[in-house]
């Protein structure tokens, strides 16, 4: 560690000496993520227990003038927790309380080492859930920190949607709450939300108000640790789902698939995920440990009937989602209706990273993340297909068709410099055929290391000045997380 010893014992001084760590296979592990960046270790690792200690070791940082890094789980895809200028990193694990559940209001408060599965888990006979799924079991706080989202997005939205308030620590210790300490925007309407769940439309969440002031709580949702550390954050939760059924169906193209797609939306159809995989990844998973049928398409309507007199509705919008993907050259369509076979499924499309790897042994994998209007979703694909095909490039697609997100799963040697560049290259080619078509160069694993060049692309140099004279507000002196998003 670069740090003066004097430094280390005032950190200790916060924590007590089992909180603080100088060592080198530590601050390596806090160096990485699961990103295919270099790993850049901090020269201290910290674990605070409180937001007290969290606030005193920021004090420490900002008078000694140190980078501060958040680190929750590490399962980030962009080098978000890198310490690129050296610095403190807050491992914030310790702190994994679930606060105040509010059934009755649907909310929660949990703490930053507190992931999803674990909130779920502590929910199950509550009735409520929290369905933001990205995949892997991130840390909440951290899920919000990249505004992630996942295969639940198409229903229930984003982390940006379903985050209510949080407490952050800024650069110089302060602590506050974005929305007012203790509030939660109060349901407004419960009745008009379980009476959109029996009309033709989707239900759309709790509808819960305020227009007083800024939304401060959304500028710090995607933040990247950039602006402050989040330290606890209030979570909107749903009524688990009466019944579920998942099915998987093969197309003949992209845009037959998605055809189908628009239309079970515009029909209102209750739809939580649908998921689209392309000829190259079923075949991946069918290798690994999965047996899918041939196609390039899996959905999973999901519906919310509030009690037993649904059922018949239940049924009938199954069959209509069916009908509707026949009517467009919808082949295979079959049904996972008990939760086991349901489980299956889901087990297998997340499980995809793995079966991409499995492709290629003893190489790695980078994902990318670009996300378009549905209505341009099978021109991008057809030619990133194109793409990868041409340059030589492992890359099976899966992706969220339902909000026109899309991965390439890359598949490339590390020590291959040729294939290092092509995939660069490539990537760089995929963000912006994206950006051309009016998308992002993110939908959901944020900007961090990478996509910095590409983000002052899509937001152009006026937007960029606005972020860059907030991150100067908040962080003067560029302490937290520097090197990202910026």
């Amino acid at each position: 560690s670069r740090l003066s010893e004097r430094v280390v014992e005032s950190l200790r001084a916060v924590t007590g000496k089992d909180g603080v760590s100088v060592g080198s296979a530590v601050r390596e592990q806090h160096g990485r993520d699961e990103s295919v960046h270099s790993c850049r270790p901090p020269d201290v690792v910290v674990w605070p227990r409180s937001v007290e200690e969290v606030s005193a070791l920021a004090k420490v940082c900002h008078r000694h003038r140190l980078p501060i890094i958040p680190f929750g789980t590490g399962t980030g895809l962009e080098g978000g927790v890198g310490a690129v200028k050296g610095g403190v990193s807050f491992d914030l694990r310790k702190m994994e309380s679930i606060l105040d559940l509010h059934q009755e209001d649907f909310d929660v408060t949990v703490e930053p080492g507190v992931t999803r599965t674990a909130l779920n888990s502590y929910l199950r006979d509550s009735g409520l859930w929290f369905p933001v799924d990205p995949g892997a079991d991130a840390s909440l706080c951290g899920m919000a920190a990249t505004s992630a989202s996942g295969t639940n997005a198409v229903r229930y939205g984003t982390m940006r949607e379903n985050v209510l308030n949080l407490e952050v620590v800024l650069a110089d210790g302060t602590v506050f709450h974005t929305a007012g300490k203790g509030r939660r925007p109060r349901i407004t309407d419960l009745a008009s939300h379980f009476c959109g769940a029996v009309s033709d439309s989707p239900p759309l969440p709790f509808q819960r108000k305020t227009s007083a002031g800024y939304n401060l709580t959304n500028l710090f949702v995607g933040s990247e640790g950039t602006l402050g550390i989040l330290t606890k954050t209030t979570l909107r939760l749903y009524g688990i789902p009466e019944a579920m059924v998942s099915a998987v169906c093969s197309f003949p193209s992209v845009q037959t698939a998605v055809d189908s797609t628009v239309q079970i939306l515009q029909c209102g159809i209750p739809i939580a995920r649908i998921e689209f995989l392309d000829d190259v990844m079923i075949d991946a998973c069918n290798r690994y440990k999965y047996m899918l049928l041939k196609g390039n398409v899996e959905c999973d309507p999901l519906f919310l009937p509030p009690d037993a007199r649904l059922a018949g509705r239940f049924w009938f919008g199954g069959g209509f989602s069916e009908e509707i993907t026949k009517a467009n050259s919808g082949s295979d369509f079959n049904w996972a209706r008990d939760p086991e076979t349901r489980g299956r499924l889901w087990k297998a499309r997340h499980d995809a990273w793995y079966a991409a790897l499995a492709l290629r042994p003893g190489c790695k994998a980078y994902s990318t993340d670009v996300c378009v209007p549905l209505s341009r979703l099978p021109r991008i694909i057809v030619e990133t297909k194109e793409d990868l095909t041409t340059n030589n490039l492992t890359g099976p697609i899966a992706g969220h068709v339902g909000d026109g997100n899309f991965h390439c799963l890359m598949v490339l040697d590390p020590d291959d410099p040729a294939e290092v560049q092509r995939v660069h290259e490539f990537t760089d080619r995929l963000a912006r055929r994206a950006l051309a078509l009016d998308g992002t160069c993110t939908g959901e694993h944020g900007v961090g290391l990478g996509k910095r060049g590409l983000l002052r692309e899509e937001l152009g140099p006026q937007a960029m000045g606005v972020m860059e004279r907030l991150k100067a507000s908040l962080d003067p002196i560029n302490l937290m997380n520097p090197g990202k998003v910026l």
